[in-house]
């Protein structure tokens, strides 16, 4: 009997036990010694050893050359640390380091250097990185690829020099610049001519083509040196009425 009475009331205090911790508040159940841990959520940079896992290649090979000629610094770096190919090519041989000195985007063009770029590659027409800056007037890039070891006396697809192209294109800095490296300034190219006679053969005659005559000369180009019919810059200076570059011409044979 007072067995019964005890159990009665243990089994009452229990239930109004349950019904005040039953208030929409349940604690979580305490996981027993065999419940496995949590599981934690991963990086999806590591691996569950802690080890970085590798970012994966841009499905675009040309995404890197595109972000260079864009300009795009950041995609640039993000490209480089995925491990995109710096000196991958297109199918015209274009490389990121020529498409970056093509359209002058100097830092993208120092992060591919950096990186290894080649400012030596050369293009399907025999043009690289450092010829493309001469072509194109962009000194600061001329600059940067002779810093990162361009040879100023690469030849193109009309065996003509970096001094040639930027001398008929009348790039006064540019061919300032370039007579301050080993190029050799009387080279001539498969036309048969000289930097000297491309600037006056292609030339207008005018100050800046005027002021490149003068500096080629100055830096020893020879004004004897005529083109493949044996016609000198002086001759040809005549034949264009350009009459400062004729007086150049003339002091300098005298």
């Amino acid at each position: 009997m007072f067995r019964g009475v005890l159990l009665v009331g243990v089994a009452s205090a229990l239930g109004q036990f349950v019904i005040a911790c039953d208030d929409g508040q349940r604690e979580s159940p305490i996981p027993s010694a065999s419940s496995p841990p949590p599981t934690q959520p991963q990086s999806p940079t590591s691996t569950s050893s802690g080890t970085e896992t590798p970012l994966a290649l841009p499905a675009d090979p040309a995404a890197l050359t595109k972000a260079a000629a864009s300009g795009d610094s950041d995609a640039v770096r993000d490209l480089l640390a995925r491990g995109a190919p710096v000196n991958a090519r297109d199918a015209t041989g274009l490389t990121p380091i020529m498409a970056a000195s093509r359209d002058n985007r100097l830092e993208a063009a120092r992060l591919l250097i950096a990186a290894g770029g080649d400012v030596n590659a050369k293009d399907g027409t025999q043009e690289n990185a450092f010829s493309i800056a001469a072509i194109n007037g962009h000194l600061e890039m001329l600059r940067l690829t002779i810093a990162a070891g361009a040879d100023p006396n690469a030849i193109n697809r009309f065996a003509g020099t970096a001094l040639i192209a930027a001398s008929d294109r009348g790039h006064v800095e540019i061919v300032r610049e370039l007579l301050t490296t080993s190029v050799n300034v009387n080279h001539v190219n498969r036309l048969g001519w000289t930097a000297l006679l491309e600037a006056v053969i292609l030339g207008d005659g005018g100050p800046a083509h005027t002021e490149i005559v003068r500096l080629l000369l100055a830096a020893g180009a020879d004004p004897r040196l005529g083109d493949g019919q044996g016609v000198t810059p002086l001759q040809h200076a005549r034949n264009g009425g350009y009459t400062r570059i004729i007086a150049l011409l003339e002091a300098s044979t005298r």
